[in-house]
């Protein structure tokens, strides 16, 4: 797929891992739209000529108006987080907490499910995980369970969905402001939970929007998952 020209629609458009997808839409002329609940807060950082709207991708209402008036749709991408994610053991976790984890595969179904009929026939669409799906540490049985339910959805979905295309990407540990912390507390957090993997370093949002760019582009890809997370499954 050539950029140039095509319409994006990218969800969590406005932070982190979307913002970086976002950046390199733009940079290969496709005409992006960067969708998230409070887009403003990227206004600053936003390239020339990328549009910012504000839609909540649970809302199944909002989500179908916005893509009527976009179609038809070439790329759809979504790094929503779907908010807070529960942490620590299953056998003692709060069960709404771990039932609340699900909104980021609610808001990436919605957005397969109500984007597929306004996407153009060689569309793409990418989905984001994570490492812990397949490779959980202590306290990351939430993510995991999300993660391997978002790749066997795009797995199961993509026959649906041919001759466009659906991938996911699967990041490692990633600065981004979902980490919370600053100075040096943040960076000693980082270099300890990396140092057993085979890069020992946080990865960046932009090196995961070159995966990205990778299952946009590339027509010979579809229904798979591309790691971009420094050897962490390895580790």
């Amino acid at each position: 797929m050539e950029l140039q020209g095509r319409k994006a629609l990218v969800f969590g458009g406005a932070s982190g891992i979307g913002l970086a997808a976002v950046r390199r839409l733009a940079k290969g002329g496709a005409q992006v739209v960067a969708l998230s609940r409070n887009p403003e807060r990227a206004a600053s950082e936003m390239p020339a000529g990328v549009a910012m709207e504000s839609v909540d991708v649970l809302d199944r209402a909002a989500l179908a108006e916005t893509f009527a008036r976009h179609a038809p749709i070439d790329v759809l991408v979504n790094a929503a987080t779907g908010g807070e994610r529960a942490s620590g053991p299953f056998l003692q976790m709060d069960l709404d907490a771990f039932q609340g984890s699900f909104r980021k595969l609610w808001g990436y179904t919605n957005t397969v499910r109500l984007g597929a009929g306004h996407l153009s026939d060689d569309a793409a669409v990418v989905l984001v995980s994570g490492y812990p799906a397949r490779n959980p540490g202590p306290g990351a049985l939430a993510l995991s369970t999300v993660g391997n339910a978002v790749e066997g959805f795009v797995r199961a979905v993509a026959p649906e969905l041919a001759p466009r295309r659906i991938n996911v990407v699967s990041p490692g540990l990633i600065d981004t402001p979902l980490f919370p912390g600053e100075g040096d507390a943040r960076e000693q957090f980082f270099a300890g939970a990396t140092a057993k993997h085979l890069i020992p370093r946080i990865g960046t949002a932009d090196e995961v929007a070159a995966g990205i760019l990778f299952v946009i582009e590339n027509d010979f890809v579809t229904g798979t998952t591309v790691d971009v997370d420094g050897g962490a499954l390895l580790s």
